[in-house]
């Protein structure tokens, strides 16, 4: 959090939480990761391995590019918004009916950058001309960006953009996440039988593999759903469930 969110001296400044529950979906993966680490392992040397993995070490290495800025350079990093601390223009702005988030990541695309916005003379000028002179000058830049990209609506920037070769795309709310055409495309929302509400919406899994389809084909259980099936495989006896039945157990 201390380098997550606008700076202090900035409207709505302060440590800023990811909207996510970040580490612990991280720390999920690393674990998974690490499985699959050991059963390949497994295979070579017919060991089986014990696997330690804690959410604070997760949070650690995922300071990534921020932990290795302090430990080459001693420079505590501090939190510079949507800016990126290196890479310039990497930002977030705002146009006629949105924002939108710039990843420009080098001298060409900023030059493709200035000509779909017609600032040519921008990247002649020596605050502006190398990535170091941008960082350095990043607020004054991105005050002459925010005035251009306001004239702009979303759609035609992103396109414009797109052609161009400059990274960049709309910051959608979770609503317009769903009706956005890739995501569709990848059928990242699917609908699955449920007995109360007839359907239940989820969010698909982003893996696909050729040979096998992955995906929710039931929908989440409901209370106590699966109690029975579940005690009789441990071995419980009918009258034993009749009696947590009756007790109300579920």
């Amino acid at each position: 959090m201390s380098i997550t969110g606008e700076r202090d001296d900035r409207p709505g400044g302060g440590p800023q939480k990811v909207g996510i529950p970040i580490v612990d979906l991280t720390t999920g993966m690393y674990a998974a990761v690490a499985v699959l680490a050991a059963l390949a392992a497994r295979e070579r040397t017919g060991k089986g391995e014990f696997i330690d993995i804690g959410m604070l070490d997760v949070q650690v290495a995922m300071l990534c590019n921020r932990a290795m800025n302090y430990l080459t350079s001693g420079d505590v990093p501090q939190r510079t918004g949507t800016a990126h601390p290196n890479l310039q223009p990497q930002d977030v702005f705002p146009c006629k009916d949105g924002k939108l988030a710039l990843a420009c990541g080098n001298d060409a695309q900023f030059i493709k950058l200035c000509a779909v916005l017609g600032l040519f003379d921008l990247p002649k000028d020596e605050r502006f001309s190398t990535n170091a002179a941008r960082v350095t000058n990043r607020h004054v830049l991105a005050a002459l960006l925010t005035e251009a990209f306001v004239n702009y609506e979303r759609v035609v920037l992103v396109e414009a953009f797109d052609a161009a070769g400059v990274p960049c795309g709309p910051i959608n709310s979770v609503a317009e996440v769903f009706e956005e055409p890739q995501v569709k495309e990848r059928n990242m929302l699917i609908h699955v039988p449920h007995p109360l509400s007839g359907t239940v919406p989820l969010v698909n899994t982003p893996m696909r593999f050729a040979e096998h389809r992955l995906g929710a084909t039931r929908a989440p259980p409901l209370l106590g759903e699966h109690t029975t099936e579940v005690l009789r495989e441990l071995g419980y006896d009918e009258a034993r469930l009749e009696a947590l039945a009756k007790a109300g157990a579920t």
